[in-house]
Protein backbone atom coordinates (compact mmCIF):
# COMPACT_ATOMS: atom_id res chain seq x y z
CA UNK A 1 0.00 0.00 0.00
CA UNK A 2 2.85 2.35 0.77
CA UNK A 3 4.45 1.80 -2.63
CA UNK A 4 1.07 2.29 -4.35
CA UNK A 5 0.67 5.64 -2.64
CA UNK A 6 4.23 6.68 -3.57
CA UNK A 7 3.67 5.86 -7.24
CA UNK A 8 0.07 7.00 -7.72
CA UNK A 9 -0.10 9.69 -5.00
CA UNK A 10 -3.43 8.29 -3.81
CA UNK A 11 -4.62 5.28 -1.86
CA UNK A 12 -5.78 2.27 -3.89
CA UNK A 13 -9.48 1.65 -4.36
CA UNK A 14 -10.82 -0.84 -1.80
CA UNK A 15 -11.92 -3.35 -4.44
CA UNK A 16 -8.46 -3.78 -6.04
CA UNK A 17 -6.86 -7.15 -5.40
CA UNK A 18 -3.31 -7.51 -4.14
CA UNK A 19 -2.34 -9.25 -7.39
CA UNK A 20 -3.74 -6.42 -9.52
CA UNK A 21 -1.96 -3.78 -7.45
CA UNK A 22 1.35 -5.64 -7.79
CA UNK A 23 0.95 -5.79 -11.57
CA UNK A 24 -0.01 -2.11 -11.77
CA UNK A 25 3.01 -1.10 -9.67
CA UNK A 26 5.33 -3.27 -11.78
CA UNK A 27 3.94 -1.74 -14.97
CA UNK A 28 4.45 1.82 -13.69
CA UNK A 29 8.02 1.04 -12.60
CA UNK A 30 8.74 -0.47 -16.02
CA UNK A 31 7.27 2.58 -17.79
CA UNK A 32 9.37 4.90 -15.63
CA UNK A 33 12.53 2.92 -16.35
CA UNK A 34 12.06 2.14 -20.06
CA UNK A 35 9.28 4.39 -21.30
CA UNK A 36 5.60 3.66 -21.74
CA UNK A 37 3.54 2.80 -24.76
CA UNK A 38 3.78 4.95 -27.88
CA UNK A 39 1.35 7.83 -28.39
CA UNK A 40 -0.37 6.00 -31.25
CA UNK A 41 -0.85 2.90 -29.09
CA UNK A 42 -2.14 5.04 -26.24
CA UNK A 43 -4.65 6.75 -28.54
CA UNK A 44 -5.81 3.38 -29.84
CA UNK A 45 -6.25 2.00 -26.30
CA UNK A 46 -8.29 5.05 -25.27
CA UNK A 47 -10.49 4.67 -28.35
CA UNK A 48 -11.05 0.98 -27.60
CA UNK A 49 -11.84 1.76 -23.95
CA UNK A 50 -14.43 4.27 -25.16
CA UNK A 51 -16.08 1.59 -27.31
CA UNK A 52 -14.93 2.97 -30.65
CA UNK A 53 -13.92 0.72 -33.49
CA UNK A 54 -10.34 1.32 -34.54
CA UNK A 55 -8.37 0.53 -37.63
CA UNK A 56 -5.78 -2.15 -37.13
CA UNK A 57 -2.33 -0.87 -36.32
CA UNK A 58 0.15 -0.95 -39.18
CA UNK A 59 2.70 -3.74 -39.30
CA UNK A 60 5.42 -2.83 -36.85
CA UNK A 61 8.94 -2.66 -38.15
CA UNK A 62 11.04 -5.41 -36.68
CA UNK A 63 14.74 -4.70 -36.45
CA UNK A 64 17.25 -7.05 -38.07
CA UNK A 65 18.67 -9.50 -35.58
CA UNK A 66 15.35 -9.99 -33.79
CA UNK A 67 14.24 -13.59 -33.30
CA UNK A 68 10.62 -14.59 -33.64
CA UNK A 69 9.43 -17.70 -31.81
CA UNK A 70 6.23 -19.62 -32.42
CA UNK A 71 5.04 -22.90 -31.00
CA UNK A 72 2.93 -24.90 -33.42
CA UNK A 73 1.65 -28.45 -32.88
CA UNK A 74 4.09 -29.09 -30.05
CA UNK A 75 7.19 -27.79 -31.88
CA UNK A 76 8.92 -24.45 -31.46
CA UNK A 77 9.94 -22.55 -34.58
CA UNK A 78 12.51 -19.76 -34.57
CA UNK A 79 12.90 -17.20 -37.34
CA UNK A 80 15.60 -14.54 -37.48
CA UNK A 81 14.82 -11.14 -38.94
CA UNK A 82 17.44 -10.01 -41.47
CA UNK A 83 17.79 -6.71 -43.33
CA UNK A 84 16.50 -8.41 -46.49
CA UNK A 85 13.77 -10.59 -44.99
CA UNK A 86 13.77 -13.61 -42.73
CA UNK A 87 16.05 -16.58 -42.10
CA UNK A 88 14.54 -19.95 -41.22
CA UNK A 89 16.31 -23.34 -41.28
CA UNK A 90 19.24 -21.75 -43.10
CA UNK A 91 17.08 -20.42 -45.94
CA UNK A 92 16.20 -16.80 -46.70
CA UNK A 93 12.56 -15.85 -47.15
CA UNK A 94 11.12 -12.54 -48.27
CA UNK A 95 7.98 -12.88 -46.16
CA UNK A 96 6.81 -14.33 -42.88
CA UNK A 97 3.73 -15.62 -44.67
CA UNK A 98 5.84 -17.95 -46.79
CA UNK A 99 7.41 -19.38 -43.63
CA UNK A 100 4.03 -19.72 -41.92
CA UNK A 101 2.74 -21.59 -44.97
CA UNK A 102 5.73 -23.95 -44.87
CA UNK A 103 5.16 -24.65 -41.19
CA UNK A 104 1.39 -25.14 -41.30
CA UNK A 105 0.83 -26.38 -44.84
CA UNK A 106 -1.84 -23.73 -45.39
CA UNK A 107 -2.03 -20.01 -46.11
CA UNK A 108 -1.53 -17.78 -43.10
CA UNK A 109 -0.81 -14.15 -42.44
CA UNK A 110 2.83 -14.46 -41.39
CA UNK A 111 2.81 -11.44 -39.08
CA UNK A 112 -0.33 -12.76 -37.37
CA UNK A 113 1.07 -16.30 -37.13
CA UNK A 114 4.23 -15.02 -35.43
CA UNK A 115 2.37 -12.47 -33.31
CA UNK A 116 4.04 -9.38 -34.71
CA UNK A 117 1.04 -8.04 -36.58
CA UNK A 118 -1.78 -6.05 -35.23
CA UNK A 119 -3.40 -8.20 -32.59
Amino acid sequence: MKMWHEIFAAPPAKYLSQQFMQKAIAYELQCNAFGGVSKSTSRMLVAIANGKKTALAPFRNITPGARLLREWNGRTYEVEVTKDGFLWRGENYRSLSAIACEITGTRWSGPRFFGVGTS
